[in-house]
């Protein structure tokens, strides 16, 4: 993100939790694996990804480790509020962070690249027919 940029920012439902990010999204993707679906009431999340270093956060989270379908130990924080779901992180690349698009200011910004975990998806899942769809995990973001 050039100097002068604004930040993008965003947080929680109830603003406990503040992000502010200084660089531009790497990538953007729609995602349908199964804890995606669980986090998404049932339908995919948008999952924009930022370095890490570029990413200012304020307030309490609370964090959910798990083992994603991929085989990733990841991290899914969240608001202890609300319960909004806000950052997921990969312990093997912990340069990058992938925000939820929901939790964003500016939703624009969040314009997916891709669809990934198709073979999750219900059989009465909106799939975007104009986006590349992957049937599993995508290749990492640089």
């Amino acid at each position: 993100m050039d100097q002068d940029a604004t930040p993008i920012t965003g947080g929680c439902l109830c603003r406990a939790v503040r992000f502010e990010i200084s660089a531009a999204p790497i990538v953007a993707r729609v995602c349908w694996c199964r804890l995606c679906q669980a986090v998404g009431a049932g339908g995919a999340t948008v999952n924009v990804c930022f370095p890490s270093d570029a990413v200012r956060i304020e307030g309490r989270m609370n964090d959910y480790a798990c083992t994603a379908d991929s085989g990733s130990s990841m991290h899914r924080r969240f608001c202890p509020s609300c319960g909004v779901h806000l950052f997921s992180e990969a312990e093997s690349r912990p340069h990058l962070i992938f925000v939820r698009a929901g939790a964003l200011d500016d939703p624009e910004i969040a314009r997916p690249s891709a669809t990934i975990w198709t073979s999750q998806a219900p059989s009465w899942a909106c799939i975007d027919a104009d986006l590349p769809q992957m049937a599993a995990q995508a290749p990492p973001a640089a």
